[in-house]
């Protein structure tokens, strides 16, 4: 997959068609990757694209024109965190299992807004994020799970969840010293979650 960021744009439509219409205009409109862009349950569809500031920029002006009334939610990001970059790519790197000290999670009703919350909550404590899951198989929902000390992970959700409105945000969780079984399944899961979008 091509490098993603620094900028990411994220449509979310109420119809398939229309989604994919929109994503067509997008890549067509500027010089941007296609990140994402597929249904997802219930009849939902999504396009996340990423590049350059201005182009995504341009990318989602058309998208939002042509998404129209379909529009369910958007998301433009001008700096994503590197690591947001990393986990859309599958490229997420965890240090050793017995270090992680807790674990925050965090699920919401969007795409968007997961994807939104997330960049915040990595920006303002020192936490990795280990899984990003948008969607699919979520009936349209979406999570992220982040691992530090536990201060760090509580501060973290805290930004995280301070982001989301219109009733967006589903639910959120901290698990302080995760047994090892349940760290090990977390990270078999998120590698999976990865590679089959």
């Amino acid at each position: 997959m091509p490098a993603v960021g620094p900028a990411l744009g994220l449509l979310e439509t109420a119809s398939v068609a229309r989604g994919l219409v929109a994503a067509d205009a997008m890549v067509k409109r500027a010089l941007v990757t296609l990140v994402r862009a597929h249904p997802v349950t219930p009849g939902k569809f999504v396009v996340l694209v990423a590049g350059g500031e201005e182009e995504v920029a341009q990318a989602m002006r058309v998208g939002l024109q042509v998404a129209s009334d379909t529009l369910v939610d958007r998301l433009y990001l001008a700096k994503a965190d590197p690591q947001l970059a990393l986990a859309l790519s599958g490229s997420v790197q965890v240090r050793r299992m017995d270090q992680l000290d807790a674990l925050g999670i965090v699920e919401t009703y969007s795409v968007a807004s997961a994807v939104l919350s997330a960049d915040r909550a990595v920006k303002a404590a020192q936490v990795q994020l280990v899984q990003l899951r948008l969607a699919r198989g979520l009936g349209g929902r979406a999570f992220y799970v982040l691992t530090g000390a536990l201060h760090q992970v509580e501060a973290g959700v805290e930004a995280g969840r301070s982001l989301i409105h219109d009733g967006m945000l589903l639910t959120t969780e901290i698990i302080a010293h995760p047994h090892p079984d349940l760290l090990r399944q977390l990270l078999a899961a998120g590698s999976l979650d990865m590679s089959h979008r």
